[in-house]
């Protein structure tokens, strides 16, 4: 199990615009069409991922929790699907409707999308507040494959909770863990 760190894209960054193809749906959605009034969760995650599936229960109850507080969540996967089929756009279909995702699930095909957000790892998490700015980038909380800590959500509920009540960020985020973005060869 690989271990990659987030890049930790500077904070203040806007949110590059994208529209992509929603597995789930069928249709290309857009970040304009997905954002939230209050801020937005942008995540790259994949299919098969250890570090994905160990979160996956709290990712769903977090983007239920937040959404009624004007946050949306937006699941994207960038990772190689020839060498990795086991991410394709059906199978990821499948895997949002059993994990029970509310959020969208596309499918970053030419992996232009995960290059413009300097995504590096599954999972890799960017909070966005309402003007689309970067707020947090890191870690979804303490929790990994194995170490015993339970699933909590912590950093990124308390990067939620900060942006909704108006309050500084932490200015220590640490780095999201997790299997590297599989990209495709040049």
């Amino acid at each position: 199990m690989a271990r990659t760190p987030s890049n930790m894209l500077p904070l203040g960054t806007e949110a590059p615009s994208f529209a992509l193809l929603d597995t789930v749906s069928d249709n290309t959605l857009s970040l304009d069409e997905l954002k939230g009034t209050e801020g937005t969760v942008v995540m790259f995650i994949c299919n098969h991922c250890p570090f994905v599936k160990h979160v996956n229960q709290q990712l769903v109850k977090l983007a239920k929790e937040y959404a009624g507080k004007g946050i949306s969540f937006i699941a994207i996967s960038s990772n190689d699907i020839e060498n990795y089929p086991q991410d394709a756009p059906h199978l990821m279909k499948e895997n949002a409707q059993q994990e029970g995702y509310p959020f969208p699930y596309l499918y970053d095909a030419t992996q232009e999308v995960a290059k413009a957000y300097d995504a590096a790892c599954t999972p890799d998490f960017f909070l966005f507040d309402s003007q689309r700015l970067l707020v947090y980038r890191g870690q979804l909380d303490h929790s990994r494959p194995g170490n015993g800590i339970p699933v909590s959500g912590s950093d990124l509920r308390r990067a939620m909770d900060n942006l909704l009540a108006g309050n500084a960020q932490d200015e220590d985020q640490k780095p999201s863990i997790g299997c590297n973005i599989k990209w495709k060869k040049s």
